[in-house]
């Protein structure tokens, strides 16, 4: 099955915490069978609506929340938040791009509306530091760009090869799991660095026509999971 190029953005978030959307995408083009630096604890103002359809959420007093997804995720007091800042860096790449291909006489790249919600920080990414930089990363992208997508746990097939070829080892194979009035699909991953673990959780679900992918970092599997009960999923996103 052959799906489309990626978007040059999954390229930035490979490098920074491998998100399930981002994985799934490289994969597929591997093989075709196949914000603002301010503390989480200050309000942010709602951004305009992301070009996938899906509301861009808002952080306020510590929590991030969208309405569209019914979902909220706390966020560690102290963090800081790269979402508008990874989002224009790819814009700006895409519009790069898009006025080459164009100049060489074929159609530019189409657009998938794919679109990072959140991207928060235990420290800035460019900071170098001793420990496991945390870090949860929330991505959507249109489900339509990938024929034959039918649930999340078809995206832990290629997102696990990948994972593989950065270093990471799986830890158990990806199951269900229940955040509050929602089910998703969790695929857990480990990978030595140096004289320390990176633990990572991606967790994917498919809602309004868009697969959703939330990734977690920590340099624990306690940190992990007490940042996963800081999620809930439900009617009233609370």
């Amino acid at each position: 099955m052959i799906f489309r190029r990626p978007r040059r953005f999954v390229y930035v978030l490979i490098c920074l915490a491998l998100p399930a959307a981002a994985l799934y995408a490289q994969s597929q083009k591997q093989s075709p069978s196949s914000s603002s630096s301010s503390s989480a604890k200050h309000i942010k103002k709602p951004a305009a609506p992301t070009d996938s359809g899906i509301d861009a959420g808002a952080v306020t007093d510590g929590v991030y929340r969208n309405k569209t997804l019914a979902l909220s995720c706390n966020i560690p007091s102290g963090w800081v938040l790269r979402t508008d800042e990874l989002n224009a860096r790819e814009e700006e790449k895409e519009k790069g791009e898009e006025a080459s291909t164009t100049a060489a006489g074929a159609p530019p790249a189409s657009s998938a509306g794919a679109k990072v919600l959140l991207a928060t920080f235990s420290r800035p990414p460019e900071a170098k530091g001793e420990e496991v930089n945390s870090s949860i990363l929330l991505a959507v992208e249109s489900a339509a760009s990938y024929p034959g997508l039918k649930d999340a746990a078809q995206y832990f097939g290629p997102l696990t090869e990948v994972a593989r070829a950065q270093g990471f080892t799986v830890d158990e194979e990806p199951y269900e799991i229940a955040i509050g009035t929602k089910t998703l699909v969790r695929g857990d991953f480990h990978k030595d660095v140096g004289s320390r673990v990176m633990r990572q959780s991606t967790l994917a679900m498919l809602a309004h026509g868009y697969a959703v992918s939330i990734t977690i970092i920590g340099g624990t599997e306690d940190e992990v999971e007490e940042l996963i009960d800081g999620l809930s999923l439900g009617a009233t996103g609370k």
